[in-house]
């Protein structure tokens, strides 16, 4: 039986994810995915993995500042598509929509060009890890007040124990679009 696309990303994400015990911090266990950037299969699969459950159901990819960025490009160029960036407070030129949303100690604000996408634009947005969903949940509500549909999320990794899930569901998204390539 052929390998999918995803079990072939996990393998590699096994093999060339970093993890730095006690960074940023002590107690925390950071997972360092540029070197699985910086190999061309490895990023070339996780790529191909991360937009496979979406094939045919967007018409756009969107990253999040920062890593996000990388992965979103890659993915529009894979799939033919256009690329928008989800930008932090004050980086566009141009009329933005703006959405705060919490850290575990502040605020922080995300924003997206006003005119960038017309309204009904399919939007596959990406990031690199579902943690607390924050940032994912006012990422999709700067889509929805432009009146663009979000049809998938997918991210890298999703860090189990963490709340970014039941964050997406009380933010009124459906679960079913999220993806995670792995769960550590």
């Amino acid at each position: 039986m052929p390998e999918t696309a995803h079990e072939s990303a996990i393998a590699l994400l096994d093999r060339l994810c970093a993890v730095i015990p006690d960074y940023p911090e002590p107690g925390i266990v950071f997972r360092d995915l540029t070197p699985v950037f910086a190999d061309g299969e490895g990023f070339r699969t996780v790529v191909d993995a991360l937009i496979e459950p979406y094939a045919g159901r967007f018409d756009v990819v969107a990253g999040v500042e920062a890593r996000g960025f990388l992965l979103a490009a890659a993915a529009a160029y894979a799939s033919g598509k256009g690329v928008v960036a989800v930008r932090k407070a004050g980086k566009l030129p141009r009329e933005t929509y703006a959405q705060e949303y919490a850290l575990e100690y502040g605020t922080a604000t995300l924003e997206i060009h006003r005119d960038d996408l017309a309204p009904g634009t399919r939007v596959l947005l990406l990031d690199d890890v579902l943690a607390t969903g924050g940032t994912l949940a006012a990422a999709h509500e700067l889509f929805g007040r432009a009146g663009v549909e979000v049809t998938g999320i997918g991210v890298v990794m999703e860090l189990d124990g963490l709340p970014g899930r039941d964050r997406l569901a009380a933010a009124g998204i459906d679960l079913d679009l999220v993806h995670a390539l792995q769960k550590v």
